[in-house]
């Protein structure tokens, strides 16, 4: 068979775009809501004493007065936590579930309407027909996309969510801009000259916290385009420039802490604090970072000593005999490209304290990251940075933000699969409360261990058809996080196994853009990369399982 002949079978078949999938998902959840019953639960909670006794149990959504020694206390249930009022004065916010009851809804409480353009079914006379502009608008199957990029505020999902992703991916473009990070990458291999071992836990390191700040992944393709001859002249191969370049990278995304694409979105649909539980996710990147770094360590040794035995080695032939042009450069890393990456570690310092001691969401984030890339962008004027301009800073902001549009779409299609369910309130009557009820059953008498690893293998599955992380926490995490109350796993475990599962399936599933993009300009088949990398998953995998079990042991929250 001609290799033309090859070309056109591996053509045959092409996986759907997220966006194909989420269209057809919309056309099975409004399906389902003519199958599925709609449902609701009842949940309560405790109002506790100093000394932990039950004082009183609030259903939510409710008020309740009740008298302690002869003080009135207003018991307000109605929020997001249960406040505790003395008076006017508040003295207490509790939010501990108690109990959660199920029932059915009977009747048709909510259908979705299949055939519905806009608005909402109105009745004239004997005849029902559909109003197609009704001011306020309605939930129809043609605009899920209009309403999810609509629903939510500026704090979380959906249009928080994507005014964020848009504005951190144009503050990045500035930075990538002035050219800061590739002349500090190639800065550093000139200084490591007869100790080349040591560039790998030096990339590796860096590409790694590049992964785990701010989602560092498309990113790493130009990155690829240096490194691969740098490795290969190294007596490497480009498979060793692909480990140190994307692999860091989402090594460092699967366990960030505080990854704004990744982590802090999965947080905020779940609705816990972006930056909660960061110390122990802190621990997880140092360990799978130390782990990645060994592995691809040893790799690099073998083949230094042998350079016939990598998988890769008659595709390098295309950078060995490339390498003579490149001979004698050096980057020349200068004060302004200084200045950029000290801009950069202070904001993500800024970032971590804001967090922490301001409890800092989406707006100041992005604010943050912001004031990073208009800085970034003033040095680079000052310094002729790649011959920066003020519209430079312009351009690239736009163009930063222009790789992100996509992304930012995808969380609000998404949002519309849920709002076609019904929503996520607990207490609305929706099928999507049907639904988590099912699960739930599904997962009952299993050990909340055992569940919470299911979730992480659920969240890798998801992860070949959904490969955008802020995509897959729009579309996954209101379901994952209610369920994982119910079956006794917290919210912030949920959120575990999902970066876990969506950052680690992003080393070798084929439907990984950035993934195929790295291995085609290294000139690796994804074969010949499944092939070596099959080990390390079975690794990544181990250990994922591992820090889950363990952060449900400990209570991780």
């Amino acid at each position: 068979m001609t290799s033309e002949a090859k070309t056109k079978m591996r053509n045959k078949w092409q996986m759907p775009d997220t966006y194909v999938i989420i269209f057809f998902i919309v056309m099975l959840a409004a399906l389902l809501t003519y199958i599925v019953p709609t449902g609701r639960f009842e949940i309560f909670y405790d109002v506790v004493g100093k000394n932990g006794q039950e004082i009183v149990r609030v259903a939510d959504n409710q008020k309740e007065m009740i008298q302690i020694d002869g003080d009135n206390y207003t018991i307000d249930a109605t929020g997001d936590k249960t406040y505790v009022f003395k008076g006017e004065e508040e003295v207490g916010a509790i939010k501990k579930s108690k109990a959660k009851s199920f029932e059915y809804v009977e009747g048709d409480v909510y259908k979705f309407k299949v055939i519905q353009v806009y608005g909402n079914y109105i009745t004239e006379g004997n005849k029902t027909r559909i109003k197609l502009f009704e001011k306020g608008g309605g939930l129809g199957f043609l605009n899920y996309i209009y309403e999810g990029f609509c629903s939510g505020d500026k704090w979380g999902s959906a249009v928080g969510v994507m005014a964020f992703i848009l504005v951190v991916g144009g503050a990045f473009g500035i930075v990538l801009k002035t050219g800061a990070i590739e002349t500090g990458i190639m800065h550093i291999i000139a200084k490591t000259k007869g100790y080349e071992i040591a560039i790998i836990p030096i990339l590796f390191f860096l590409f790694s916290l590049g992964g785990a700040v701010f989602g560092m992944g498309e990113e790493t393709i130009p990155f690829v385009m240096i490194l691969a001859p740098v490795m290969v002249a190294l007596g490497y191969d480009s498979i060793v420039a692909v480990m140190v370049s994307y692999i860091a990278t989402q090594i460092g995304f699967a366990t960030s802490w505080m990854n704004p694409f990744s982590v802090a979105i999965a947080q905020g649909v779940a609705g816990i604090q972006v930056g909660s539980g960061n110390m122990f996710r802190i621990v997880m990147w140092i360990v799978f970072t130390v782990l990645g770094t060994a592995y691809t360590m040893v790799y690099a040794t073998k083949i230094k000593k042998n350079p016939q035995s990598s998988l890769a080695y008659e595709t390098d032939d295309f950078f060995r005999k490339d390498l003579d042009k490149d001979k004698g450069q050096q980057a020349h890393f200068g004060i302004g490209h200084g200045l950029v990456v000290i801009t950069l570690a202070l904001g993500m310092a800024w970032i971590i304290w804001g967090v922490n001691v301001h409890e800092y969401y989406l707006p100041e984030i992005a604010t943050v990251f912001f004031t990073i890339g208009l800085v970034s962008g003033i040095i680079g004027i000052l310094f002729k940075l790649n011959n920066m301009s003020v519209n430079d800073i312009a351009s690239s902001f736009r163009k930063g933000a222009e790789d992100l549009v996509g992304a930012a779409m995808v969380v609000g299609m998404a949002k519309g699969i849920i709002l076609v369910l019904g929503g996520t309130g607990a207490g609305n009557e929706t099928v999507l409360n049907t639904i988590l009820s099912g699960m739930a059953n599904a997962l009952n008498g299993i050990s909340p261990t055992i569940a919470a690893c299911v979730m992480y293998i659920f969240q890798s599955v998801v992860n070949f058809f959904v490969v955008s992380g802020s995509g897959q926490a729009a579309l996954t995490m209101p379901l994952m996080a209610p369920l994982a109350q119910l079956i006794g796993v917290s919210k912030q475990v949920a959120v575990l196994a999902f970066q876990l599962g969506d950052g680690f399936t992003n080393c070798v599933v084929p439907t990984a853009a950035t993934l195929m993009g790295v291995l085609a300009i290294a000139r690796l088949e994804w074969v010949k990369w499944l092939k070596f990398q099959i080990k390390m998953q079975l690794m990544l995998f181990i250990g994922s399982i591992g820090f889950i079990v363990t952060a449900v042991l400990i209570g991780y929250n």
